[in-house]
């Protein structure tokens, strides 16, 4: 119910008149000071500029004591009184009594001016809205923050100031923590900008994670700093490791290295694959840098690190490693090798791996492999979807997702951080060309063509799968459009290794007026030419156009692309996939939105465990099922969203 309030206004030709009102009547909140500060400042007007007649109830603020006295309930007032009594003291602050009417001298009034009640209340409306904005700011859907070091040069270090859109009012520690996905400390922000700046350039996601995922994520966090590198744990599990006796170390502190290897997308779903597993089964996630992993990606755990060290005793191992290595549990497994008395396991889950390796995703096989101190994984497959056929895991990987295709949404976020260098490549394009559009399209082209493009079909089928699903407009033949009012701006970002397919769709936009009087604006960051995995900055330019897409309203991918994949799943974007063309033919349909924004799992076992004998894994359980893109592989659905 809104507060109501009782002034009375002098008026030397009639006395002085009583005005009831509600503080809506001053253009202001009901916030009581605000009321004080109006009432105060007409007081003054009325004490400087002509001093008239002014009678105030018991309940009015004392002038001679400046004293503040509460109103409502416990001061009634009688609303039709209006008093009128000379001012016959020659000192203007002596009042006659407490609550009782001021007398004033007229000493000043022939000199003095009147201020009328409308030019009043004007002044009023006026000052309460500047306090109201300043105060309370204004709701915009477009506001800005000012951050520190993120457009510094080359992205390295901090230092230059520079102000961003932002797509919320206000950012709270819920906004900078992802729903409290991340540690809210333990790190140097200015090491890492990108950290617990994402929230100003992606958009409120509705996708929360589980208070028993942050949970856990807080719990392994301090296994990683209790058992990770430089600690006495560590230490011991490393001699132990090196020596091949067994030493009396942490019974808790055992580890998982995953190694760097394939493309940057596979690396990174593999990456978050690890550690998922790491998760369900407490082990220590320790990272082997590569060629450029510490480039690319900020520290994910506080306090800690998790790239590997170099003085690792298996470091010039790694990259050695493969199907037919002698310490790969497939080949313990033929070779009835006893697994509990070795220094480490070597789980190759490539692609191409073969039956004996699959069986690390059976339940049996992995008590088994749990005894193991030290497991070495090689990976460029997004295998999470066979862990949630594992009833071992099941009642677990419930609990951490309610909503099953939220896996590599929180795990991307939570691990993967561009480095400043990576991050001020990010921000100054997004800065640039996307940040004042009305709407973000993402088109990610990935051609699996032998020969070298372009191709007149991948482009037929870009155009058609845009503007059958209303992702782009048509154009129109007249070469100037009818005015629009409010014309729509859109901006669509282009990622590709080639540049004609981006260039002929900008043109097309270009030439021709859309028929919806949209404004088509296209870019592309970069094109490179070819994949040039390993090279520095190529692979710094490919994971900022990944997080770039992932900025974005409404995304297109090509299908069996892991480019893709990592860009929805950050984002939480549920794609439209163009298919993969067969005989240079633009597929009928060109794309179809995907059921999910979990990546497919493009070489899954079709084995199942309890029965021990081959089987079609995607209808064993309702959340796993076939992928759009790849009708053999395998991907989480969310039953509820279906």
């Amino acid at each position: 119910m809104a507060m109501e309030y009782l002034l009375y206004v002098p008026r030397p030709e009639s006395g002085t008149i009583a005005i009831y009102f509600t503080p809506t009547h001053l253009c202001l909140p009901p916030i009581n000071p605000c009321y004080f500060f109006i009432k105060h400042l007409y007081l003054s007007f009325s004490l400087s500029l002509s001093p008239p007649n002014l009678v105030t109830d018991k309940c009015a603020t004392s002038l001679r004591r400046s004293e503040r006295r509460s109103y409502g309930r416990s001061c009634p007032m009688d609303m039709k009184r209006i008093r009128r009594q000379a001012y016959t003291s020659s000192d203007p602050l002596k009042g006659e009594g407490d609550g009782d009417a001021l007398s004033f001298s007229s000493h000043g009034k022939k000199h003095g001016f009147q201020i009328s009640i409308p030019v009043f209340l004007l002044l009023v409306c006026f000052i309460g809205v500047t306090l109201f904005v300043v105060t309370s700011g204004v709701h915009r859907s477009d506001s800005f923050v000012t951050i520190v070091g993120a457009s510094s040069a080359g992205g390295e270090g901090g230092g230059e100031t520079k102000t961003v859109p932002k797509f919320r009012n206000s950012f709270t520690n819920q906004d900078k923590t992802l729903g409290g996905l991340l540690a809210a400390s333990g790190f140097d922000d200015q090491s890492c900008l990108s950290r617990y700046r994402t929230g100003l350039y992606r958009r409120n996601t509705p996708h929360k994670p589980s208070r028993h995922l942050v949970k856990r994520l807080r719990a392994h966090e301090s296994l990683q700093k209790r058992c990770g590198p430089g600690t006495v744990p560590y230490q011991k599990a490393v001699e132990q490791l090196r020596s091949g006796q067994s030493i009396k170390i942490d019974q808790y502190c055992n580890y998982l290295v995953w190694i760097s290897y394939s493309g940057l997308g596979n690396q990174i779903l593999t990456a978050a694959s690890a550690f998922l597993y790491s998760l369900l089964t407490n082990r220590v996630l320790l990272v082997d840098r590569g060629k450029d992993m510490d480039d690319l990606f900020c520290e994910p755990f506080p306090e800690t690190s998790w790239f590997l060290p170099l003085d690792f005793p298996l470091k010039d191992k790694l990259s050695n490693f493969s199907i037919t290595s002698e310490e790969s549990y497939g080949n313990m497994l033929k070779n009835k090798v006893d697994v509990d008395k070795e220094n480490f396991v070597y789980l190759h889950l490539d692609h191409g791996y073969n039956d004996n390796d699959k069986l690390f995703f059976c339940e049996e096989d992995q008590k088994t492999i749990q005894n193991a101190r030290w497991l070495i994984l090689r990976s460029d497959v997004y295998f999470v979807p066979t862990l949630f056929l594992n009833s071992l895991f099941e009642d677990e990987l419930n609990q951490l997702f309610p909503a099953k295709d939220m896996v590599f949404h929180h795990l991307g976020r939570y691990l993967f951080h561009p480095t400043n260098a990576v991050w001020g490549l990010i921000t100054r394009y997004y800065d640039s060309y996307m940040a004042k559009a009305d709407e973000r399209v993402g088109i990610q082209v990935r051609v699996f063509e032998v020969e070298r493009g372009p191709f007149q079909h991948v482009l037929d089928q870009i155009i058609s799968c845009t503007q059958s699903e209303g992702l782009l407009p048509q154009t129109v033949s007249d070469e100037i459009a009818p005015p629009a009012t409010s014309p729509k701006m859109k901006a669509v970002l282009f990622t590709s290794l080639s540049i004609e397919y981006y260039e002929h769709v900008r043109s097309m936009y270009w030439e021709k007026p859309t028929s919806s009087g949209e404004i088509i604006s296209v870019f592309q960051p970069s094109y490179e030419g070819y994949q040039q995995s390993g090279k520095k900055n190529h692979n710094r330019k490919a994971w900022a156009e990944m997080y770039l897409l992932s900025l974005t309203d409404k995304l297109v991918t090509s299908g069996w692309s892991t480019f893709g994949y990592v860009a929805q799943g950050l984002g939480g974007l549920k794609p439209w996939i163009m298919f993969k063309p067969e005989n240079r033919t633009v597929p009928n349909p060109p794309c179809r939105r995907d059921v999910s924004m979990e990546p497919c799992f493009h070489s899954p076992p079709y084995y199942d465990c309890k029965k021990k004998e081959g089987t079609d894994t995607g209808n064993l359980v309702p959340h796993v099922r076939h992928c759009n893109d790849i009708s053999w592989g395998l991907k989480i659905v969310d039953q509820n969203g279906l």
